[in-house]
């Protein structure tokens, strides 16, 4: 299957750098290119691409006067192309609350060192948002079998079903209640805290411990953010700092959040170890280090991501008795993360993203 894209951006240089990144991969097709958002709501009219990277400052009409007008006459995935700056972030995270499902950082007109990592991102994200759930369209994405599920390096061939790993319409045991809440998550993750979050009480009665992943740029703005929409109080975690009933602490970007022992409920710790890690911060590297150290009961969930951090995690929370859920293949953007941890048979409650407020409120009895 061939991936139809258009990229949308007012350099030239980078919609031919971008053009030139993508088609290096013989599934993905810049089938056309546009300078600004009027041309780009042209020329998804004509050619209907399966996909489309939209840049947010341009001329004439930007990327989220742009975005509105894709999600409100043509619902499409699209992938933001955003600079690293705070101002950048901000206007991501409005892209990501108006329904683009991910975004690429440019990096200094992508000439960087790390120019094979960004194409190899910019690749697998456009394989991954193209096929998303969210936006499938049969009349440009074949519909894979349901027992199927596309696999990160080659999205159309269907793979053997996942096992079930637990009932997905039981609910999570309230017995030994939690007192600790960890999240992971990565593609689709925003939105999706965006959506949970908001329904806790301030009366939560435990600390809950997040990984998202994020450049380090953007994570204290989404906090911040994510703090102005909540009952519950949410901040980007400090190193040392005590953990608190009630308070949300999202890991910083570019560097691993662990949980410390210090203090009655335990404190934040923050490393770059290890470096060999995939992501920085990892939801494994989190999930392990609780349950390495925490000796109470812990509920652990995973939302919507690419690839398997957290699986891991979760399998030996799991062991130690742990409460788990998975968000549910039907609601995510990408059904990575928790189809992993569903495979490896550590999850309670597979459940989609808008029963999980319940799941988490029934659990706490609040």
């Amino acid at each position: 299957m061939t991936i139809r894209i258009l990229v949308v951006d007012d350099s030239p240089f980078m919609r031919k750098s971008l053009q030139k990144m993508l088609e290096d991969a013989p599934d993905l097709r810049v089938i056309a290119t546009a300078r600004d958002g009027i041309d780009a709501l042209e020329k998804i009219q004509e050619h209907k691409p399966d996909i489309v990277t939209l840049d947010i400052e341009m001329p004439r009409m930007d990327g989220l006067t742009c975005l509105k007008k894709i999600m409100a006459d043509h619902p499409m995935p699209v992938l933001m192309v955003s600079s690293l700056t705070q101002e950048g972030a901000q206007a991501t995270l409005d892209a990501l609350s108006l329904g683009a499902l991910d975004f690429i950082p440019k990096e200094s007109g992508f000439a960087s060192l790390s120019i094979l990592q960004i194409q190899q991102d910019l690749q697998e994200k456009v394989r991954r948002l193209a096929t998303s759930p969210r936006f499938h369209r049969p009349s440009a994405t074949p519909a894979p079998a349901p027992t199927t599920h596309p696999t990160p390096s080659t999205p159309a061939r269907p793979v053997a079903p996942a096992k079930p790993a637990a009932p997905t319409g039981t609910g999570l045991a309230g017995s030994p209640q939690a007192e600790l809440l960890v999240l992971g998550s990565s593609t689709g993750g925003p939105k999706a805290l965006q959506d949970i979050l908001p329904t806790l009480p301030a009366s939560l009665p435990v600390p809950c411990l997040i990984v998202q992943h994020m450049p380090s740029t953007f994570t204290k703005p989404f906090a911040d953010r994510l703090n102005g929409l909540c009952q519950v109080h949410v901040k980007e975690a400090e190193q040392g700092e005590p953990l608190k009933a009630g308070t949300v602490y999202i890991a910083p970007g570019g560097i691993h959040m662990t949980y410390g022992a210090r203090g009655p409920k335990g404190c934040v710790e923050l490393s770059p170890e290890p470096v060999s890690s995939l992501h920085r911060p990892s939801v494994d590297v989190l999930f392990l280090s609780v349950a390495e150290v925490f000796k109470g009961q812990v509920l652990a969930t995973i939302l919507t991501g690419m690839g398997a951090d957290g699986a891991k995690g979760m399998e030996q929370l799991k062991r130690k008795g742990a409460h788990t859920i998975a968000e549910s293949e039907e609601t995510c953007v990408v059904y990575g993360m928790p189809r992993a941890a569903v495979e490896r048979g550590c999850v309670d409650v597979i459940a989609p993203l808008t029963d999980i407020p319940g799941h988490l409120r029934r659990h706490f009895r609040i």
